[in-house]
Parts: C-alpha cells; structure tokens; sequence
C-alpha cells in the first residue's frame, strides 16, 4: 500500500471521536479504501483487536440487502462489541437509501466510531445538510500527489526525476496506476504496461461516468455527456462559461445532422454532475483591486490528467502551462488551500491561494520562463499586486531566483516540499 501520511493524519486526529462521522469523499479509485487499511493498520499498533473492526462494502452484490437503512442498522448492531470501542467502516454510503438516518443513529452510540466514504458530492450535500449539519468532518481526498506517487520508486536510480514527473502528468495519479510499472530483475523500474494502463482507466472512466453521473442523476445520452467532458478536458484551466460550451458543441453538432442541439440548461447540469462525481473542479475569480467575486467565466480544472490524455490524446508538450496549471491547483486543495483565480484589470494571477486564518499567498505557474518576454509576461500580474504577501513562479526551470520579492522556483521541488 503508498503510504498517504497527510491523510492518515486527519483519520488520526480525529480517532474515538465519536460523536463526529469522519466522511472521506473524492473520485472512485483515488485510495479511500486503502486510507482505511493503513488506519486500520494504526489500531492495530495501538492496541485495537481485530473483533473491534467492522468493514461493510455497499457495493458488493453479497451486501445488496443493506442498501435499506434500517438492515443496515440492524447489522451493524449484531456486528459491534457491547463493551469495547468498535471501529464501523461504511465505504460508498451513498448507496444506501436514507443513508443520513442510519449514519447518525450510529454516531449516537458511545460505542461507535464511523467512518464512511463517499464518491458523489451531490447525494451529500442535499441529503446531509438538514440532518447532519455540524455532526460530521469532511476529509476531500485527491489521486496521489507528486511526493506520495515517488513513494514507490525509493531505492530506484535509473529513472531522472524528470521522467518520473513526465509518467505522472502523461498516465495519471490514480494509485493502481502504479500496479502497472515493469520492473526489472534488479527492481529497477523499465517502463509502464501502457495496455494495462489503457484497459484500467477505460474501466475507470466508464464506472465514474456511467455508475456515478448517468445513473445518479437521470442523465439518458451518452454521446453529448461525453461531448461536454472532452471539452471540458481540452480547456482546463481556460476561462470558460456555459454558453461558450454550447456554442462550440452546436456549431460542431452541425456537421451531424441526426443529432439534436445541446441545451445551456442541458450543458449546466452535466457540469454540474461532472464536479459532484469530482472528475473536475471549479474555481471563481476574486477581482482583487474591488475584493469582488465574479460570477462568470469559471475555470474548471481536472481530477487527473492521465484522465485527460486518455480521452484526448496528443502530444504533452502542447498545452503543457495548463497541464502544469492543473497540477497546481490539485496540489494546493491537497494542502487545504482555498484556491481562487486572481484578477486585476486585464491582468490574470493563475491562483490567489489562502489557507484559514492565514496571510493569502499568489502563485503564477508556467513551463519556463528562460525567454526575457515570457518572464516579463509572468512577472507582470504579480508585481501589479501591492500588498507585501508571498509570491510565487512557479516554473519547470531550475532556478532560485528572487525578482522584486517574487521566489521563482522549480514545480517539480515545490511538489515535493524541497521548495
């Protein structure tokens, strides 16, 4: 199993609470299953027996019958201990019909420590806002982060690290992905079986797209959904809005003539389905000179960008900022940043960054900067900025530079923590 350490400490800290539901949430496949494993693993060496823990898969066939809460309930009551602590493991809650009731019956019982997992932020959000309000903590989990993804190559010396970067922007973050790497007779790594690769993240997509957004939502054609998704994948990180999206879809829908024009209500609502099944993610504009948000005109960036190579293709090197961008913006959710794009008159701050009850920091990210114009182009919007706060450039050049307070440094070392 890769060791998820930052999240292994949120389960930590929040152990024998048990008056709050910890609710891991994030793609299918990103590792919540695993998470419990290495928490499960943590009891263990503290002293929990294994008669202590009770793990319920909800998507097994053998557990159809506690899809009803009540069944649910009344199994995990013959399951549990009447005098010890017991650690309950509920994974894809979701599932179950008027999950809400059979969760804070449990969280009422001095005996129960909950955990459960989600893959949809819409049946949770609707469903846990009125009954659960303030009675549960919210892990969002991530596919693994650049530093969690070199946990598997340590002892290894054949690969440089910027290949490693390259696999990991081009074939993904999904943890499994890393099952896939060939190894040699001396253990180091050769390459990745880019047919298994295939075969799991066509799997992969076709379960998060059919179990959970077609099915949980009512949404009937395939093709148009798929339309909207590849856009959406070929302009992460670009300003973007429903009508744009319509108007692009349409225009090329005219050179098909037996199928029907896509709605912006229509568009609105996949979008919508996309980010509650967090396949992507959307952020807003803070207009800092007026301390504005605005509304329109999003940027939406993706789960994973092996993902979108899988759908689209191509060569990296063409839409590298915005792949670089999206890794960005991932790795700054994963620190607990609240991320927002930055503006100031027509200038553009990819990420005005802030962390609660701390100083906002600004982070503008590229593929280098060595040419003197693109320097200045991405120093620009951060020396516009008057306040004393930290910025960054964030770029794949090796540089340590510091021009007028703004650190540049090297993407790959500020990933890592090396920064």
């Amino acid at each position: 199993m890769i060791n998820r350490p930052e999240y292994l400490a949120e389960l930590v800290r929040f152990k024998d609470k048990d008056d709050l539901i910890k609710i891991v949430t994030g793609v299918r496949r990103c590792g919540k299953s695993t998470l419990f494993l290495l928490f499960q693993d943590y009891l263990f060496k503290k002293g929990v027996f294994k008669e202590q823990l009770l793990n319920i898969n909800l998507e097994l066939a053998d557990n159809s019958s506690l899809l009803d809460w009540q069944n649910l309930h009344k199994y995990v009551e013959s399951h549990i201990e009447a005098n010890k602590m017991n650690y309950v493991f509920l994974d894809e809650i979701q599932l179950v019909k008027d999950f809400p009731k059979v969760i804070n019956s449990l969280r009422l019982k001095k005996n129960v420590d909950l955990y459960v997992t989600g893959s949809n932020a819409y049946m949770f959000s609707s469903s846990m806002s009125t009954l659960l309000s303030g009675r549960f903590i919210e892990i969002k989990m991530l596919p693994l982060s650049f530093k969690e993804y070199m946990y598997v190559f340590e002892g290894t010396s054949n690969i440089t690290l910027e290949a490693k970067f390259n696999d990991y922007l081009v074939y993904g973050s999904f943890p499994q992905i890393l099952d896939f790497l060939m190894f040699s007779q001396t253990s180091e790594i050769k390459e990745l079986d880019k047919k298994a690769w295939h075969s799991y993240l066509d799997s992969l997509y076709n379960t998060i797209i059919v179990k959970d957004i077609m099915a949980r939502r009512g949404i009937p054609d395939f093709s148009k959904l798929e339309r909207v998704i590849r856009f959406m994948f070929g302009n992460i990180g670009s300003q973007t809005s429903i009508n744009k999206i319509s108007n692009v879809i349409n225009n090329d829908l005219k050179s098909h003539p037996n199928e029907k024009k896509i709605h912006a209500q229509t568009i609105e609502k996949y979008i919508d389905s996309l980010t509650d099944g967090y396949v992507f993610y959307k952020t807003t504009s803070y207009y800092l000179k007026g301390k504005k948000r605005l509304r329109s005109n999003s940027k939406y960036y993706a789960v994973d960008t092996g993902l979108r190579y899988f759908l689209l293709g191509g060569a990296l090197q063409n839409d590298m900022g915005h792949i670089l961008e999206n890794v960005v913006y991932l790795e700054l959710k994963r620190r607990g940043y609240k991320v927002e794009i930055g503006k100031m008159g027509d200038l553009e701050i990819d990420f005005v960054a802030q962390l609660p009850g701390c100083k906002i920091e600004y982070y503008q990210v590229a593929q280098s900067v060595i040419s003197e114009d693109t320097l200045t182009r991405e120093l620009t919007p951060l020396l516009s900025i008057k306040d004393s706060y930290p910025k960054y450039l964030l770029t794949r050049d090796y540089s340590n530079n510091i021009y007028k307070g703004i650190q540049h440094i090297n993407i790959i070392n500020w990933l890592l923590g090396k920064e």
